[in-house]
């Protein structure tokens, strides 16, 4: 697949680039796609919450009543679950939610990924370009420019750059990442990819 790299004013800079087969032409594999988005998901969570159980809660322990012959049910303390203010039964615990995935899943969920955008001709390349400062009305208008669409859209660096990641940071519908953080979730998340001229021979380099 064949795209032409555009400059940040939108016309053709008249360089075409080749997409590899092996990173956006391969089968897709859905089953893939979905152990790696399970998996970014759950490692993003902290695993905090917590509540009391019966022995945490700060209640006297002396017996409510006697065992028998108060008409009604036994209790031992104010502390069971079915008092006000009594602990919690089967509550959350501190807990570690991240789970492994072989890299081979992970590369091939990444692929079908970056296969499923080309497919929907999804991908553009632009030609690198840096900012002097800070900017959100100034990226605006290189997407514009470009026709990245006005809905979710990933923006893949070769490498870092502070001004252009702090540029999209106030913008919800815009995420900047380098190619190292690129992941299967974020590129299903996004409507429209673009690649800045060069990720896609980084992508290329690391199957082999």
């Amino acid at each position: 697949m064949k795209l032409s790299v555009l400059k940040i004013d939108g016309t053709e800079s008249g360089k075409q680039v080749t997409l590899d087969e092996n990173v956006f032409g391969v089968t897709p594999n859905d089953h893939a796609i979905y152990l790696d988005v399970v998996q970014y998901l759950a490692n993003q969570r902290q695993g905090t919450s917590k509540t009391k159980d019966r022995s945490e809660v700060a209640y006297s322990t002396k017996k409510l009543g006697r065992q028998k012959g108060g008409g009604g049910a036994r209790h031992g303390s104010l502390k069971a679950n079915i008092f006000v203010g009594g602990g919690r039964v089967f509550g959350p615990v501190p807990r570690l939610y991240r789970t492994k995935l072989n890299k081979k899943v992970k590369a091939l969920a990444r692929f079908s990924a970056l296969t499923y955008k080309a497919q929907e001709n999804a991908i553009t390349i632009v030609e690198p370009f840096a900012m002097d400062a800070p900017k959100t009305k100034e990226l605006l208008q290189i997407l514009a420019n470009i026709k990245a669409g006005d809905r979710k859209v990933l923006v893949v660096l070769p490498s870092n750059s502070t001004n252009i990641y702090l540029s999209s940071r106030n913008l919800p519908n815009v995420k900047v990442i380098t190619v190292d953080e690129i992941n299967t979730y974020a590129i299903m998340n996004s409507n429209s990819l673009v690649l800045v001229d060069g990720v896609q021979d980084i992508l290329s380099s690391r199957v082999r």
